[in-house]
């Protein structure tokens, strides 16, 4: 018997009772099936628990390459925010594992402990990394050695990140040639690391592409400093407790310090056998998404088999979300799933990638159109039978997709000059292309947003591409639709388009530039963030997404006329330390141009003793991280310490890394030393549109790795100075432009200053100097900084002494904290209590 919940009382309640409706997976095929549901009604139909295996809200696992690469952030790829699952009412059980399902009596047992009855279950577990056999792979204990990942969480990545982030680990291995293969080693290759493609395919992405275009695909790679082989399988993991390298059949050992297993997925399956669900390659299901003999329980996404076939893209999950939603809601019960013909189009290692259908010809009167231009990285195929386009591939311009999408779906008739489908020559052009789309067409895979979706939300109101794009995610994966996500806003808008305004905002609460924004600041004499808010946004909520940007800007301008508000702050820069995805916090002493002392070492270790530190760490920036404090210890540690902060947390002037200097090394020409100390004792903390790290060498040898700084300075013969802008050796690999070349010291001082000062009044929020100098370009900043062509360098000379002469150390809060909390317990931030969300 179907037992129900919230059953109306009284003779006369007419209100229908509510279905319990429990949802096994957390991810995007079972979050987006409970989106499509709530959609046709399904909120006041059932009641919703959902559980998840990872501690989070639904996020975007397409985007995990761009956490990994530093594009993103770990934060920017969430789909639905908790306040999604508690404004529809949903009970999220994150972190909790559904372990086994009574069928017969209709409950889910789950691992902590908890019973759920349901009337219609929806199973959504998803896909795992396949970690093919090999030796070496596991420790004796049965987990996998320390060094070897998959990828596929989102904590994989997080650790995939701290990894690579480590300054003694320079090599990686990635097993697996595929798409996700290649986007990990691309997010890797940008941390710095030497990385090397092991695929057992003989050509790159053999599943979405011939041996050709596999060619072409593996020159472009190459290109980015990674290296490929294909045809190699991988037979073991040489390391005891950790990994030192690879073996390869009939090839020569690779040693390395990292190995990411990216050679496939399988579905996730064991909670569906050991309940006695029917199993094959997945779990069989019908053309209504129900489990085969299973009247209430449904299955969707990649842990499917649906008439033999199992999908790993996105695309055919937002299908069978929609049939399966039609079918649980009862709002189209006629509605059937009848597969998916895969189209994908991504980008792949910075490399845009469109297949469909076949690779290559198949019969002897199929038709096969090729272009190839490997020197550009670019590649297209067409196969064509019986007059039909049965498949495509396009690598390195996928201008032409739209319309070879819509071709390959409906069957469209070609022109009979066929290099026209390869070219604007005769084809559609990308207009009509756009009007010819079915509503239904996919336009962003990721989020799978499709035409209909897009025109929709211009027809309601959103009169820019990026207010449609906010509206229905789309273009916000990948990012290799964007192009045709604007096309068809333009479509729909009938070319009436305007331009976002808020592009140029300096933060997105005030609708004002930073110029015009820093005018008004002074103009109306404000002084904190919230009078800039009552100011300059009257009658609008305080955008928290503004605050920060504000605050930095405020004090830059203002020294110490600027009023402190405590909720402008990031919470790192409310307790003066970095907090980790524990909850707990990282504490960087102060270590000036990196040189300490013995009586510094002695305190450091006494306070990590004293305090159980669980890790010490040596930093990139030559400084000694503690990390694993409590926030409530934060104070007692600062006091045992007493050391400067080391200011590595904030958006501000971080630290300055120094060679030995011509005291000790031998090829020494510049006291490198002594003018580092100076300059951060100068500059220690200011604030900043983004981070500042800098660095000085004692000679052209460079061991301080002045040229990948935002600003690096290095001594050359005679003793001259080269100041180098612009740098970055993190996510972003770019060499610094010289700004100057010097006689002493104090010019070195005074033009880093200015350069600083010019910086911090002119980029916008969260923009890092690598991005930010090629902006402006080098000749320019050379004119105003060192040639003072606009006459203003007395006063950007005058503002930075401003803001030097007001420092205070932060720390010097322990004895005084500005507010009750703001050293009380804090919860962890990442990882989610094990309480239903209502």
């Amino acid at each position: 018997m179907t037992s129900v919940v919230d059953r109306p009382q009284g003779r006369h309640a007419t209100t229908p009772p509510r279905r319990r409706l429990v949802v096994i997976g957390n991810g995007m095929a079972g979050a987006r099936a409970v989106e499509e549901i709530l959609a046709r009604g399904g909120a006041g139909k059932f009641t919703i628990t959902m559980f998840g295996d990872e501690p989070y809200g639904n996020y975007n696992r397409i985007m995990l390459s761009h956490v990994l690469s530093g594009e993103e952030s770990h934060a920017d790829i969430f789909l639905n925010s908790l306040s999604w699952y508690r404004e529809n009412n949903i009970t999220l059980h994150a972190g909790v594992r559904a372990e086994r399902i009574d069928k017969f009596t209709r409950h889910v047992f789950s691992s902590d402990g908890r019973v759920t009855p349901y009337d219609v279950l929806i199973i959504a577990t998803g896909s795992r990394s396949h970690m093919p056999p090999m030796d070496g792979l596991y420790t004796p204990g049965g987990s996998v050695k320390q060094g070897v990942f998959g990828f596929r969480t989102l904590d994989d990545t997080q650790r995939m990140v701290a990894h690579a982030q480590e300054e003694h680990h320079r090599r990686a291995v990635v097993i697996g040639g595929g798409l996700l293969g290649l986007e990990a080693a691309y997010g890797l290759r940008s941390h710095g690391l030497d990385v090397e493609v092991v695929h057992s395919g003989g050509h790159l992405m053999n599943a979405q592409m011939g041996p050709d275009g596999g060619a072409v695909l593996r020159r472009s790679v190459e290109a980015l400093g990674i290296g490929v082989h294909t045809g190699s399988r991988t037979t073991a993991v040489l390391g005891t407790d950790r990994v030192t390298g690879i073996s390869l059949r009939d090839q020569p050992d690779i040693s390395c310090d990292m190995v990411v297993v990216a050679a496939g997925i399988r579905p996730n399956v064991d909670l569906a056998v050991l309940s006695g669900l029917p199993v094959e390659r997945a779990i069989v299901v019908d053309d209504r998404l129900r489990v085969q003999d299973e009247e209430d329980i449904y299955a969707v996404g990649e842990c499917v088999q649906h008439r033999g076939e199992v999908y790993g893209l996105v695309a055919p999950l937002w299908e069978q979300a929609v049939v399966l939603a039609n079918h649980v809601t009862g709002a189209d019960t006629s509605a059937a799933y009848l597969g998916s013909r895969t189209a994908t189009k991504l980008k792949v290692a910075g490399v845009e990638v469109a297949s469909m259908g076949l690779h290559g010809p198949e019969r002897d009167s199929d038709e096969h159109i090729v272009f190839s231009e490997p020197s550009r990285g670019v590649f297209k195929s067409i196969v064509v039978r019986d007059n039909k386009m049965v498949g495509a591939t396009l690598l390195g311009d996928s201008r032409k997709v739209a319309f070879l999408t819509q071709a390959y779906d409906r069957g469209l008739p070609l022109p009979e000059e066929r290099h026209n489908l390869l070219f604007d020559l005769g084809a559609p052009d990308g207009d009509v292309g756009v009007a010819e789309l079915d509503d239904d067409a996919q336009v962003c895979n990721c989020n799978g947003v499709n035409k209909k979706a897009l025109v929709g939300a211009v027809k309601g109101g959103c009169t820019t591409v990026a207010g449609a794009m906010d509206a229905t995610r789309a273009g916000k994966g990948c990012g290799s639709c964007k192009l045709l996500v604007q096309q068809v806003v333009e479509w729909a808008a009938g070319g009436a388009v305007e331009e976002d305004p808020a592009a140029s905002y300096y933060v997105p609460g005030i609708p004002l530039d930073k110029p015009a924004l820093m005018d008004e600041i002074r103009k109306r004499g404000l002084r904190s963030v919230s009078q800039v808010f009552q100011a300059l946004a009257p009658g609008s909520l305080e955008d928290a997404k503004s605050k920060m940007g504000l605050a930095s800007l405020l004090k830059m301008m203002l020294a110490d006329q600027y009023i402190d508000e405590r909720d402008a702050r990031f919470i790192n820069d409310r307790v003066h330390a970095n907090i980790q995805r524990d909850g707990t916090f990282s504490v960087v002493p102060q270590m000036k141009g990196g040189v300490t002392s013995v009586q510094q070492l002695r305190r450091i270790a006494d306070v990590a003793e004293k305090h159980k530190v669980p890790l010490i760490k040596l930093t990139g920036g030559q400084r000694i991280d503690l990390l694993g404090i409590p926030k409530e210890d934060l104070p007692q540690v600062w006091a045992d310490l007493d050391m400067p902060s080391g200011y590595a947390y904030g958006k501000s002037f971080r630290t300055v890394k120094t060679c030995v200097g011509k005291d000790f090394c031998r090829y020494g020409t510049g006291d490198s030393t002594k003018l580092g100390i100076e300059i951060e004792s100068r500059f220690q903390g200011i604030e900043s549109p983004a981070k500042l790290k800098l660095a000085v060498s004692g000679c052209p040898r460079n061991c301080a790795e002045s040229l990948v700084k935002d600003v690096g300075v290095v001594a050359v013969e005679g003793g001259r100075w080269e100041i180098y802008v612009g740098g970055a050796a993190g996510a972003h690999i770019r060499k610094g432009d010289l700004l100057a070349t010097v006689d002493d010291p104090e010019q070195v001082k005074v033009l880093t200053g200015r350069f600083m000062q010019y910086y911090r009044e002119q980029a916008n929020w969260l923009e890092r100097t690598y991005a930010y100098v090629p902006r402006v370009g080098i000749e320019h900043l050379r004119a105003v900084v060192v040639e003072d062509s606009e006459g203003i360098a007395a006063r950007l000379d005058t503002a930075m002494h401003a803001s030097v002469d007001n420092y205070v150390d932060p720390w010097s809060e322990r004895n005084d904290p500005l507010t009750p909390g703001q050293f009380r317990t804090s919860l962890p931030l990442t990882v989610l209590p094990r309480v239903p969300v209502q």
